[in-house]
């Protein structure tokens, strides 16, 4: 396993003992894998963005802490959450990396994870790149609020 799995898997493990949020201190969490702050940070930019289901507020300076906070479980909740975090656009990875998500929380079967990645391909969205990303949110959005 790589460094950036554990700590991942060590503050999902953390986040299972508390029903609303985790603190942590990045200093801390750092010391305690024998690694430099920016993993840790890389970690939470990475496995804990909204698109995944995570609020994460971030305090810097003498005492600072990061707070995770995991989106209710509660299937339209979670979608909305998901599709007011899209933005006006969206990459190709970004919508794997959700597809992947949903699955994993069991929030959509494979017929509509399919369904979704087909839909967003770069294969069907055969315009210029800048207008590409603007089209594959719209579309995402749509069709999450339409399987919900």
């Amino acid at each position: 396993m790589r460094m950036s799995d554990i700590i991942e898997e060590f503050i999902k493990e953390m986040m299972k003992d508390e029903d609303d949020f985790i603190e942590i201190q990045r200093n801390e969490l750092a010391e305690h894998f024998n690694c430099v702050p920016s993993q840790i940070n890389y970690v939470i930019a990475t496995r804990f963005r909204p698109q995944q289901g995570y609020y994460v507020e971030s305090r810097r300076g003498g005492g600072g802490h990061i707070r995770i906070k995991k989106v209710s479980n509660d299937k339209e909740d979670f979608f909305m959450h998901i599709i007011s975090n899209i933005g006006d656009q969206t990459t190709s990875n970004e919508v794997d990396i959700l597809i992947s998500n949903l699955l994993s929380y069991k929030m959509i079967d494979e017929t509509i994870a399919k369904l979704l990645k087909v839909a967003t391909s770069d294969n069907v969205l055969t315009v210029p790149q800048d207008t590409k990303d603007k089209l594959r949110a719209n579309i995402l959005k749509n069709m999450l609020l339409n399987i919900n």
